[in-house]
């Protein structure tokens, strides 16, 4: 779109600090030189806020403009144009004002388009200037299936509400029984289940609240809200998801566990429940574990260089133990199953006592805790010795018996695989400590500890570079002194780092990479998640370090001076490769 007045345009953008005057001379003369226009110039600068740019591209050219990206659009003004139609010329209507059709659109002064939406719709359409970003994100409400969920229950609607002023609790509790067979409900949870499954959720989140549902899918790491649902359907709701799960429906009081599987495009997913009383009623939550992707390997996790020469060194190893060690939700388990995987042959004995058992791996005999009969790690593990194991997984190290308890097995020539949860990868060592493990037991067992966090990897489809300012660029060379290659060897130090392209230490302005956001990505700039670790092996020098007691401060940096990366490290450096952003590592290592 062609902007009316650029000096006008020129003028807002200084005085708004999106550019200096500096960069705005520069843009005049790559205008002059590209033929590009001043508004395509600054489209293609990252660094300038898009939503910011519009807004200003519009006061300056005289038009209406309107942010999108936060609004909920009205399934009946949605669907006066057709998402095909849409999608074509980039607009989306968003409000209706007597014959008049309120439209975002990228170009405000296309008249072809707008006279094709009045003749298909019969209405005039008001046009409004929207950013890319907020185009992108209403085209994703064609796909919402909160309005579908609305549509399967809206005959629901009454039914319940009138059944609950009718009676006492014991009705209520029979009504949301016999809801449970109706089929609105049951394609109600269907859609929802599906609609997460087509958006990579890896958890569903129903939520009672005073008025509503709040229904969040976890994408990436992060939640999302993604529908509000009537509050009545709550205990049809959740009671069908009891039976599904094998649970009690009229128990309401305390927590409940289960699982199912369903098919959901293709796709054979394991669906593990936890249900909790809150205030509001039963909260839900669904882990969704997609059994057709099978078990991440080694080479995929995203350990680069030293760190996966380690653990290729460490697993050929015929006994001893390996941790891995982070917060809830970073990846433990799957690292440790990837592990599995490459020592999963038919001359081993592999028995995993976990809690749940997330995956169901042919050939690994896998124990599910159950607190309830008394089948506890330590007790589960103490059964696992009797059954001549070669390879032991234990989920997670909590207490002193199941830590005694794996540093014999370790002792006594088993492979050991376990969690604990702690920071960094050298406070592993105190925290079994911690649990009274004598610190000579320590050195002579632990082979290799691996901490670790998830980081989101940038959209392929709107990755953009951009220029660090200096002031980065010389915080991030701080971070990675020593690590970075230098011109005189780029290629031989990047290629022991485990890249394929990084740029040397003496660069004055290092290359970023970020998402713009698009359509395939639901504008987030994000697809996917990948590891940053620090790893490392017990050298002598560390082992001394722990039968002295040493802090984990002292071992972090004897680790380091034997050549850890540390986990900000990594992630800088897979933000250089355009694996992950700046934001993306900063926001995951503010602890560090």
């Amino acid at each position: 779109m062609a902007v009316k007045n650029e000096k006008k345009l020129e003028d807002f953008l200084i005085k708004l600090g999106l550019i200096n005057q500096r960069q705005l001379d520069l843009i005049k003369i790559q205008s002059a030189e590209t033929g590009k226009s001043i508004e395509n110039i600054l489209h293609d600068m990252p660094e300038v806020p898009r939503e910011e740019l519009t807004k200003v591209i519009a006061v300056s050219s005289g038009l209406p403009y309107v942010d999108l990206k936060a609004k909920r659009i009205d399934k009946q003004i949605l669907d006066l144009i057709s998402k095909k139609i849409a999608e074509k010329y980039r607009i989306i209507p968003f409000g209706k004002v007597g014959d008049f059709l309120n439209v975002a659109m990228l170009n405000p002064n296309d008249i072809q388009s707008i006279e094709f939406i009045e003749k298909k719709t019969g209405l005039k359409v008001k046009p409004y200037l929207a950013s890319e970003e907020s185009i992108a994100k209403l085209l994703g409400q064609y796909d919402d299936y909160s309005f579908e969920v609305e549509t399967v229950i809206g005959d629901m609607q009454k039914q319940p509400e009138a059944k609950a002023a009718e009676g006492n609790k014991r009705d209520q509790a029979a009504s949301a029984a016999a809801i449970t067979q109706d089929a609105p409900i049951t394609r109600a949870l269907n859609t929802i289940l599906e609609y997460a499954a087509k958006s990579r959720a890896s958890d569903i989140h129903i939520e009672p609240r005073d008025k509503d549902i709040k229904v969040r899918y976890r994408i990436d790491g992060l939640l999302y809200n993604t529908m509000s649902l009537p509050k009545h359907i709550h205990p049809a709701l959740v009671s069908r998801i009891k039976i599904l799960s094998n649970l009690k429906i009229d128990e309401h009081r305390v927590p409940q566990d289960g699982r199912f599987q369903l098919n959901l495009e293709s796709r054979e997913i394991d669906l593990r429940i936890s249900i909790t009383p809150i205030v509001y009623g039963e909260k839900v939550v669904i882990r969704l574990l997609d059994k057709t992707s099978g078990i991440i390997t080694l080479e995929n996790l995203g350990i680069k260089g030293r760190a996966f020469r380690i653990i290729g060194e460490s697993i050929k190893r015929p006994h001893g133990m390996i941790l891995s060690t982070g917060p809830t939700g970073s990846g433990k388990s799957t690292s440790l199953y990837a592990i599995l995987s490459k020592l999963n042959t038919p001359n081993v004995n592999i028995i995993t006592i976990e809690d749940p058992v997330e995956y169901n791996v042919p050939g690994i005999n896998q124990i599910q805790v159950n607190n309830g009969v008394g089948l506890t790690f330590a007790s589960g593990l103490r059964s696992m010795l009797r059954q001549d194991p070669d390879i032991i997984m234990v989920g997670e190290i909590r207490d002193k018996e199941t830590a005694d308890l794996a540093v014999q097995s370790a002792l006594t020539g088993h492979t050991v695989l376990s969690t604990l949860h702690t920071n960094s990868a050298a406070s592993a060592l105190p925290r079994l400590f911690d649990m009274d493990i004598e610190p000579f037991l320590i050195a002579s067992t632990v082979n290799t500890i691996v901490a670790q966090r998830l980081v989101r990897k940038i959209c392929e489809h709107c990755k953009v570079e951009y220029k660090a300012t200096p002031a980065l660029t010389k915080a991030i060379k701080s971070v990675l002194k020593d690590i970075l290659p230098s011109k005189s060897d780029p290629e031989e130090k990047t290629k022991e780092l485990g890249f394929d392209k990084l740029p040397p230490m003496e660069e004055e302005a290092f290359k970023f990479y970020k998402g713009k956001g698009c359509e395939a990505c639901k504008s987030t700039g994000y697809w996917g998640r990948t590891g940053v670790y620090e790893i490392f092996n017990l050298s002598p020098a560390i082992a001394d370090l722990i039968i002295s007691k040493a802090s984990a401060s002292d071992i972090q940096d004897q680790a380091i001076k034997e050549g850890m990366v540390t986990m900000r490290q990594d992630g800088f450096l897979k933000a250089l490769a355009g694996i992950t952003s700046v934001e993306e590592v900063v926001r995951i290592t503010s602890e560090e």
